[in-house]
């Protein structure tokens, strides 16, 4: 199994290069790739040291899988690429999301959908996937109207230089920022750049990305707001059912829900924090109570780490999951 890995020395590639070695994923070459400005730098793996390569160098070698971390412009490019010489991609950018021709995958929620013919395979959006994890046993059981979530995302969804200029905040240093305003004691409420509507991208990815996997019927409202936190992204949900639920039943539903673990006890003062989701695989949900505002409708809270469940182990999940289906 020939795995390239395109953008292995950003911070995301990194994380899915680490998840590839815990979740011993059967690589008997991996094929790390990344700008021209990286191209022959050194990257250790099990022990072993691969060089990198540019873009044209892997297409060349023909992997297996490709797992792309590098953007939209480049996975647009180069995409179509590798899998017009048999690769198949998964790609963690944005860039065929919303594509009617690509699937749009959880593997716990719609990974029976994919077949051998899918060469181009899109990773939801971080918050999406924790989101529409958490969603989907309950619409099976109640049938969703309407959510309401609110966002709390880590600057590590900006990247390294996020996480730079909140240290250089922290230290007192002037550096490059990745934000318009200071991160540090601060809550930026501007998750991506502004759509006309006034919602930004990151808003409306939740909206459609959540419709497209899980069902075109439910209405979504999202607010995305980044707080200087590295950890992993937290989400607050308001979520409206056609029928009634009783609250045991639903804590039962996510708690047998594959990639969930319930963290749900106030007596305790027991619920999700980035800080404990952080290095871990799993959604965590928890603060699950009923609405008392309106019928039929429940809160709850969900956090992730949005490097790993949210990019880098939900593309390995994939991966692994077409291994198993003998698609490869």
């Amino acid at each position: 199994m020939r795995v390239a890995v395109v953008g292995a020395t950003g911070m995301v590639g990194n994380v899915m290069l680490k998840v590839l070695r815990e979740h011993n994923f059967p690589i008997t070459e991996l094929i790390p790739v990344a700008s021209e400005k990286s191209v022959g730098q050194e990257i250790d793996f099990g022990g072993l040291k691969y060089s990198v390569v540019g873009l044209s160098t892997a297409v060349e070698m023909k992997p297996d899988i490709a797992i792309f971390s590098a953007g939209g412009e480049t996975s647009l490019e180069w995409a179509p690429k590798f899998a017009a010489v048999g690769t198949t991609v998964i790609d963690n950018s944005s860039a065929w999301r919303m594509d009617p021709t690509k699937k749009l995958v959880i593997p716990e929620i719609n990974g029976d959908l994919l077949t051998a013919d899918d060469k181009i395979i899109a990773n939801p959006n971080c918050s999406t996937i924790q989101l529409v994890l958490t969603l989907a046993p309950l619409h099976k059981a109640y049938k969703i109207k309407r959510v309401v979530v609110s966002t709390y995302q880590s600057i590590t969804g900006t990247g390294v230089k996020a996480v730079q200029q909140m240290e250089n905040e922290r230290n007192g240093i002037l550096g490059e920022m990745a934000y318009n305003y200071a991160i540090d004691k601060n809550c930026i409420p501007q998750c991506d750049s502004f759509l006309e509507n006034g919602y930004t991208k990151e808003e409306m990815k939740l909206t459609n990305e959540t419709k497209k996997i899980l069902d075109s019927t439910i209405n979504v409202t999202a607010t995305a707001v980044r707080v200087p936190v590295v950890g992993g992204h937290s989400e607050a949900v308001n979520i409206e059912f056609e029928n009634d639920f009783e609250l045991a039943d639903v804590r039962r539903l996510l708690h047998n829900q594959s990639g969930i673990t319930l963290k749900d006890d106030p007596t305790t003062n027991s619920y999700p924090m980035p800080k404990y989701a952080e290095g871990k695989d799993d959604v965590f949900v928890g603060r699950i109570r009923r609405d008392e505002s309106q019928a039929n409708t429940l809160n709850l809270w969900i956090v992730a780490d949005n490097l790993r469940k949210g990019a880098a182990t939900n593309a390995v999940q994939i991966a692994k999951l077409l291994i198993e289906k003998g698609l490869l």
